[in-house]
């Protein structure tokens, strides 16, 4: 037991050596610490005060304008075996990478307090938790970590009995983008990242472990790490069933996990529960079902476009003590950003006077840091140490043609390679061209800490015997008609595709069989009250099986790329699919009872 703490220790004087802190901070996440941490960054210009009117226990922090985003082209995954790093991720040797950034660390942390930050991904008491110690020279990372993980004393604690946790390096050093690295060196469970202050580059728990490190753990022990919400869907009759949804970015993922009900579900007593919005850790149980944890205890959510129409549970929860980055604000110190109704800015997230020609006024990428429970839809459930069950698994992209609102998988290596060819296609606003497909495997190109073709591999492993797997869908929020409009509303309404989902779960709602899954024909949809014509409804359910045809061999290329590794079996249901779609016609399923 205790040669987990000694291993500790010697780990934070070998960081001090090498860092030479001016002193040493461990974190034991009180009240009394969080105060006077914040106390010192109000008084140091790190945090700026924001109306305590209005926004009570808020602040702002503005970083460099160098240092606003992830950078995936500076985040490594460092493994003795470049193949197991894989072509989805940069790839650096061990011991270069460690050489490379060492001399970076090396008195970095002069004249600066060395911040040692024990957490606990997920709840503390959750046999799905896992821990993980950040040592960091950042007051403003230790603040977000107090609210993203659950840190300090308990989580030191849980260290001392298990004996194993991740090891985080960061330091902000010079915040010089030429000096910016962020290291991942799963075999060692093991994170250092330099150079940067911001976000999943420094709150070393969220995407460094939640996702890189921890998809390396779960494959290892036998679990799924996803970039997944996690939501709870309550029907009239009290029951509450769970869905996790992988989407990329710009996809509707936190409007999902906190979606509000139309008003006529909500008469009829429909209700939905946010357990997460982000990651989503997943276990199979005695009972041969997935359970799931979301690992984080907040929110480092997106400021632009969230507003009381597009989301306001979201916009709810962020009033009191919450950590805003890189917005603008207002002339009474009110937290201000393009997409609000209200207000006017008066100064930029550089804290200019605000000037519509030198940009917004808010970064696109500002955010807010906040305690999850501080959301109106939180679930308790949340915090249920075996976690949810889970029923249906969703995917989805961002596909103006092509693809329909929704279709299921029919089985669970069809789902996965469902997840496997996802992606969404760009706009001409924002790249240049019309159409252009990114693919991002289960919204996990980014984050994935392995070889694709190996994480592929893992997911299929979860179909054995005894195993309650979930169903897999596919969604389309997307998908437009001739005019160039959207053909469904989207936002609250996606909850009747969520209820043909449940449907499916349960035997209860019809479809039909298609050679890309089962699609549900226009009466099984619940349209009531929706301004949607027939034509319209046959467009967003349609499958045009040529240009389909297309489509499956993009795929078998895309599967192709990762090499030998790739699955037979993902490969041999990319080909059954794609002749299926030259000859096999449609056959109508009926629900049991309808």
């Amino acid at each position: 037991m205790a040669s987990s703490l000694e291993s500790l220790n010697r780990w934070v004087e070998d960081v001090a050596r090498l860092t030479e802190p001016a002193q040493i901070h461990w974190c034991n996440g009180s009240s009394g610490e969080i105060r006077l941490l914040t106390e010192q960054m109000l008084a140091s210009g790190d945090l700026i005060a924001l109306n305590e009117e209005t926004h009570p226990g808020c602040s702002l922090h503005r970083s460099s304008p160098t240092d606003v985003a992830r950078v995936e082209h500076l985040t490594y995954i460092c493994t003795r075996n470049r193949d197991d790093a894989g072509p989805n991720n940069h790839w650096m040797d061990p011991a270069e990478a460690h050489a490379k950034v060492d001399a970076l660390f090396a008195g970095a942390m002069r004249g600066r307090t060395m911040y040692v930050v024990p957490y606990c991904m997920g709840p503390i008491d959750s046999p799905i938790s896992r821990c993980g110690v950040e040592i960091t020279d950042s007051p403003y990372v230790v603040a977000n970590m107090r609210i993203m993980t659950r840190m300090g004393a308990a989580a030191l604690s849980r260290i001392e009995a298990e004996g194993s946790f991740v090891k985080g390096l960061h330091s902000t050093g010079e915040l010089d983008p030429d000096k910016r690295f962020i290291m991942h060196f799963p075999e060692e469970l093991a994170i250092k990242s330099i150079g940067s202050g911001y976000g999943g580059n420094a709150l070393l728990g969220k995407k460094c472990h939640a996702l890189r490190i921890g998809s390396w753990q779960a494959r290892s022990e036998g679990w799924l790490a996803e970039h997944m919400l996690i939501v709870g869907i309550e029907n009239p009759q009290g029951e509450t069933r769970y869905i996790a949804a992988a989407f990329p970015s710009a996809c509707g993922k936190t409007n999902l996990a906190m979606l509000i009900p139309p008003e006529s579900y909500r008469e009829a007593g429909w209700k939905v529960w946010t357990i997460g919005d982000d990651i989503c850790w997943m276990k199979p149980g005695a009972d041969g079902q997935l359970w799931a944890i979301n690992p984080e205890a907040g929110y480092f959510g997106v400021a632009p476009g969230t507003d009381h129409k597009t989301n306001p549970n979201a916009l709810a929860m962020i009033q009191r003590d919450t950590i805003y980055t890189n917005v603008g604000i207002t002339a009474d110190n009110q937290p201000w950003w393009e997409g609000l109704s209200e207000g006017q800015p008066v100064s930029d997230w550089q804290g200019r006077a605000y000037d519509p020609a030198k940009g917004p006024a808010a970064h696109p990428n500002s955010r807010f840091t906040v305690a999850a429970q501080q959301c109106p839809s939180w679930s308790p459930q949340a915090e249920a140490a075996q976690g949810v069950p889970i029923s249906a698994i969703i995917f989805g992209g961002r596909r103006p043609s092509l693809v329909p609102l929704v279709f299921e998988a029919r089985d669970w290596a069809h789902g996965v390679l469902v997840g496997a060819a996802m992606g969404s296609e760009t706009t001409a606003a924002a790249t240049g061209a019309v159409g252009v497909l990114r693919r991002d495997s289960m919204a996990m190109k980014p984050f994935c800490g392995y070889n694709f073709a190996d994480y592929f591999t893992h997911w299929l492993s979860f179909d054995k015997p005894g195993a309650k797997l979930p169903k897999i869908f596919h969604v389309n929020w997307f998908r437009k008609g001739a005019d160039g409009k959207y053909l469904w509303p989207g936002f609250g309404e996606n909850l009747r595709v969520l209820e043909w989902i449940l449907g499916r779960c349960d035997g209860t709602a019809g479809a039909e069989e298609t050679a890309i899954g089962l699609v549900p024909g226009i009466a099984d949809l619940n349209l009531d009250g929706l301004a949607i014509t027939p034509a319209a409804s046959r467009e967003l359910l349609g499958i045009d099986e040529q240009a389909w045809q297309s489509e499956l061999a993009a795929i078998g290329k895309y599967l192709d790329g990762f090499g030998a590794r790739m699955p037979q079996r993902l490969k041999d249901e990319q080909r059954m699919i794609a002749e299926a779609l030259a000859s096999k016609p449609a056959k109508s399923i009926r629900a049991a009872n309808g």
